[in-house]
């Protein structure tokens, strides 16, 4: 039986992903803000910290994959500081606890919105690892009415660190697997307000085009998710998977860079 930590388990992606493994046998230690094994407030350094010292105990010290999934979409400093700093943190923190695994995995949840407009302020800021900088300038967009800016930043930010770090000595040289995946839209509570009627979800077709299938069901990532912090996937190292019912392909076109 394998452990899995899942961090947003109580809704959305999060909820599905825990579903499956669990379904399939294994046990999974899901973190959210309530209804989880672990509580926990990734917004804050405390917050972060405690989660990690939570998993060790219940674990015993050893997990064998991450989830690192929790995510917000408001157009809020709260948004960078859970999406991004959040995020990182629950990998760097936890990935101690999995090399005592024979299989360890890791993946993240990034975005569509990744191949969205952003604010490279931002994204330098936060990979620059100054996350009180990065509020700062988070708050500054919001002031200039650039708030929605905020959510792709922090999906283009986590994407290229996942990118940066998934070859190196502390991840691929231990023999973890460390991957994200780009969704398209998702129908989850925190999708919900943005396509609630007819004339949003034509809108948001505009900015997200899906042509395979339409909008998905929290399944769908998840099962991708699933498959990625299973024993199979011994060799995908650092590759942001668009489950986007081809809204990349509409995007990018023919471009695989």
């Amino acid at each position: 039986m394998r452990t899995v930590v899942i961090t947003g388990s109580a809704s959305g992606i999060g909820l599905a992903t825990a579903e499956i493994l669990r379904d399939r046998g294994d046990r999974v230690i899901g973190v959210d803000l309530h209804d989880a094994e672990v509580v926990a407030d990734l917004s804050t350094v405390a917050g972060r910290a405690a989660m990690v010292e939570d998993v060790r105990a219940l674990s015993g010290g050893t997990i064998d994959a991450v989830v690192a999934n929790a995510g917000l979409a408001l157009s809020s400093p709260a948004t960078v500081a859970v999406n991004f700093y959040g995020c990182v943190a629950t990998l760097d923190g936890l990935r101690p606890l999995l090399v005592g695994s024979s299989a360890p995995r890791a993946a993240l949840t990034s975005s569509m919105a990744s191949l969205m407009p952003h604010d490279d302020l931002l994204v330098e800021l936060a990979l620059a690892g100054d996350e009180s900088k990065a509020l700062e300038r988070a708050q500054e967009l919001v002031d200039a009415d650039l708030g929605a800016l905020i959510y792709s930043s922090t999906k283009v930010a986590l994407s290229r660190w996942m990118r940066r770090h998934a070859a190196t000595p502390e991840w691929a040289g231990t023999g973890i697997p460390l991957n994200g995946i780009g969704p398209g839209i998702v129908e989850t509570p925190m999708t919900a307000d943005l396509i609630a009627s007819e004339e949003q979800r034509a809108a948001m077709a505009d900015v997200v085009p899906m042509p395979l299938n339409g909008y998905m069901q929290a399944e769908v990532p998840a099962r991708l998710l699933a498959w990625l912090v299973s024993e199979e996937n011994t060799h995908v190292c650092g590759q942001l998977v668009f489950v986007d019912g081809g809204s990349d392909v509409v995007i990018r076109g023919d471009s695989t860079w």
